[in-house]
């Protein structure tokens, strides 16, 4: 229906018969009113009243599944009530449903963006064959693959010695490294795995051999645990020895014991092997990561030099490696650009390690494809496969899922978060385990990153990934992979719904969009229906949040709309209406604003339904949440097609109802900005449609004579206009005359119009308590106006 025709029409408010209780025939009613938003839609029950009543960062338990259900159909009176008074739904639940909604916003926008080509969320992102070696385990020869039979020792060929040297660059701290390898003739060498810890180690014994008199090469020792037997010599004399123990949840077990002394001799044994090393002319270097580190540390671990890596500037590796050791100043800025315009720099930053700057080198002076190289190490696909193929242990994985569903937060609460998901994977303990994260970020979680507030400050360090996609491939890998914890992983996500914390709810509900990515209808038959039918407002709003998420990409967004419209048309029973609520919600959102006439089609649906008046209130702040996007115009000719009738029907007294709550509701800036297009008319504190007055005044002229005609509706559009005259429009410069403007529209439409205005705006500025003069100045415009 056109604007034209609908304000031409027979049905249209010129033809409204006019009911026996309008002005001035209600003389006698002079009552207080109020104004100001509704506290919300009901349904919250007290599973949602008890969020958060455990204490700070505790959740309490979530409602039983088979609770019984008394509530049937709610009234119109109730319904009616519930948009003016409130009844539940507090300033803390709507502001969880904007941050909620911002946060996917940014997740579907990341989605979207991702520059590697990765198809996140699907089987189709990891290979079938992926298996979970692992463990901490000794290194082999060269790259670390297998051992020869019987060999226990291993010289380094010539070839990979020169890799390591040539062009080596120094890290910080390797003149205190070599004087303590000199003197004491064993040092533990600790950093992060792809440091380049291995050359580091090579260079130092090249350089204490050269220093005590030459010697006869370097030498990988295949058996650690040996060093520590009795009797023990160097195979070859006056040779570096190099023992590289691998990354993982544990140092090697046998090298472990032999260190603490489980074969009976222990750490009395270092004294020994270190005079063994000095007479024979040797050295030996061993490198690891933090378990190593933390071993050395301990008892025993005084007879050892111990020396924590420094990192060395990526870039700086490749230009060594690709200039050598005299690069020109116009070398090294065409070097430079090159890195930025094919990525590799971005690359380096989100891996900052010494072996991914040596394959960027390698590929450049080859002359190869960069960008490729480069797609390839920002493929967080890729990085993710490597690392769940990489770590196994419950405190590892615990912790990348909770900072993959809490990115952003403060270290405090990602790692609470991840010790409950670990005792959840893990059988119980007698004691709370030892568990220090943030000790392994470093070494097992080199992709996450602690940042601390820019310009200093009294702030938590925030937990975030070097890659914005890393989070998302993070939750799809163990979703899809982790057979065994899927189950332990969905509770654990919906405990987070219940934190006290608005935004780890948030961005909990928001890693259940991610999750349902992967194979939607697996998710809506898991989990998602069970939380949108609910009793409990968290998981309603969480399922509502989630949809938005999965419906965010062109092939699941099909879908995703025909489960809204299912759910919308359902039946009167409890749970459909409550399934129709959030359907509501779910469309107020992102859904909404990329397809809003999608959008009001289930909104319509949701409010048609009969007798059952329940769904009012969600499809109400559905259309308020569409109207803070942007998506005025679909709304309002919803509005107008949905009261067309204009008679005692409950669909058109819904449809104004809705109307009058969104011109009493105050625009609130999201929490997140979105990136979309605000426009000019939105105030914070001021409702969008006053500021939108001018740009849609047909369309608003006419649903506010429809409101102001009808009862029970007309109540609460007397009460909102008044609310518009005399608080909002000083707030918001220029909404006085476009108010003035709307009025002398309405009034010039046949029937009573004219006369109930002229009756309550003399009402308002003759009032003892509050005479108001903007009432006042639009009563005297009014009478002059024809």
């Amino acid at each position: 229906m056109s604007e034209d025709s609908s304000l031409d029409s027979p049905r249209s408010s010129a033809g409204v018969t006019e009911r026996a209780d309008d002005p001035p025939r209600r003389k006698d009613r002079d009552r207080d009113r109020t104004t100001g938003p509704a506290k919300g839609e009901p349904g919250v029950d007290k599973d949602a009243a008890e969020v958060g009543k455990d204490g700070p960062g505790r959740e309490t338990e979530p409602p039983r599944a088979d609770a019984e259900e008394h509530d049937g159909p709610v009234s119109e009176r109730d319904a009616l009530r519930s948009l003016t008074e409130g009844s539940g739904r507090d300033d803390a639940e709507r502001s969880e449903a904007r941050r909620a909604g911002a946060l996917a916003d940014e997740i579907a926008r990341r989605l979207s963006a991702d520059a590697s080509g990765t198809r996140i969320g699907t089987l189709a992102l990891f290979n079938a064959d992926v298996s979970f070696g692992g463990g901490f385990h000794s290194g082999g020869a060269g790259s670390g693959g297998p051992r020869p039979g019987g060999v226990s020792v291993l010289a380094l060929d010539p070839t990979e010695i020169a890799d390591h040297t040539e062009l080596f660059v120094a890290p910080e701290g390797y003149g205190d490294a070599l004087d303590a390898l000199c003197e004491r003739r064993v040092l533990v060498l600790t950093a992060a795995p792809g440091s380049g810890r291995e050359a580091v180690a090579v260079n130092l014994l090249g350089e204490a051999l050269a220093m005590d008199g030459g010697g006869a090469g370097c030498h990988r020792l295949l058996t650690p645990a040996a060093v520590l037997d009795a009797g023990w010599k160097p195979p070859v004399e006056n040779s570096g020895y190099l023992v590289a123990l691998d990354d993982g949840p544990a140092v090697d077990e046998t090298f472990t014991s032999a260190f603490l002394g489980g074969r009976g001799h222990g750490t009395a044994r270092w004294p020994a092997v270190v005079a063994t090393l000095r007479a024979s002319g040797c050295f030996l270097v061993l490198t690891g990561g933090h378990d190593l580190d933390v071993l050395a540390a301990g008892p025993g671990g005084d007879q050892l030099a111990r020396h924590p890596l420094l990192p060395v500037d990526p870039p700086a590796i490749v230009e060594r490696r690709v200039l050598g050791h005299g690069g020109s100043a116009d070398a090294q800025a065409d070097l430079r650009a090159l890195l930025e315009r094919t990525g590799a720099a971005a690359a380096l930053r989100e891996q900052p390690t010494a072996r991914n700057a040596a394959r960027l080198a390698c590929v450049i002076r080859a002359d190869g494809d960069v960008s490729g190289t480069v797609a390839q190490l920002r493929d967080p696909s890729e990085q993710v496969r490597a690392w769940f193929n990489r770590y196994r242990a419950p405190e590892a994985v615990a912790f990348a899922l909770a900072a993959a569903v809490l990115e952003e937060c403060g270290y405090l609460t990602v790692a609470d978060a991840a010790v409950r998901l670990r005792t959840a994977l893990v059988a119980p303990e007698a004691a709370p385990a030892d568990l220090r994260f943030g000790d392994r970020l470093g070494h097992e979680q080199q992709w996450i990153r602690l940042d601390l507030p820019e310009g200093g400050g009294f702030a938590p360090p925030r937990v975030r990934f070097r890659n914005a996609l890393l989070g998302q491939v993070i939750l799809s890998y163990a979703w899809n992979l982790l057979d065994g914890r899927r189950e332990t992983v969905l509770d654990w996500l919906r405990g987070l719904l219940y934190h006290r914390d608005l935004e780890v709810r948030a961005r909990a509900s928001v890693a259940a969009g991610v999750l349902a990515l992967a194979d939607p209808q697996y998710a809506v038959h898991r989990f998602l229906t069970a939380w949108a039918g609910s009793t409990s407002w968290p998981l309603r709003q969480a399922a509502a949040t989630a949809l938005g998420v999965a419906g965010s990409r062109p092939e699941t967004a099909d879908a995703v709309w025909e489960l809204l419209h299912q759910w919308a048309r359902g039946d009167a029973s409890a749970q459909q209406r409550r399934l129709a609520g959030t359907a509501a919600n779910a469309v107020g959102g992102q859904l909404g604003r990329a397809a809003p006439d999608r959008a009001v089609a289930v909104l319509r649906s949701a409010l048609d339904r009969e007798d059952d008046w329940g769904t009012l209130a969600p499809v109400a702040w559905g259309g308020v949440h569409l109207l803070h996007q942007g998506q005025i115009a679909a709304v309002l000719q919803a509005y107008l097609d949905w009261s067309e009738p204009q008679d005692l029907s409950p669909m058109v007294v819904k449809s104004l109802s809705a109307f009058v709550f969104a011109v009493s509701q105050p625009y609130q800036e999201p929490v997140i900005g979105t990136g979309g297009d605000r426009g000019d008319a939105r105030v914070p504190g001021v409702p969008v449609l006053l500021g939108e007055l001018p740009r849609h005044q047909d369309r608003l002229a006419e649903l506010w004579a429809r409101a102001l005609a009808r009862r029970p509706v007309q109540d609460s559009a007397l009460e909102a206009l008044r609310t518009w005259i005399d608080t909002y429009a000083d707030k918001s410069p220029g909404s006085l005359d476009a108010v003035e403007a709307l009025l002398v529209s309405v009034a010039r439409r046949p029937g009573r119009h004219r006369e109930r205005l002229l009756w309550w705006l003399e009402k308002w500025a003759r009032d003892r308590a509050k005479p108001s003069a903007a009432a006042a100045r639009l009563l005297t415009t009014l009478e002059h106006a024809r």
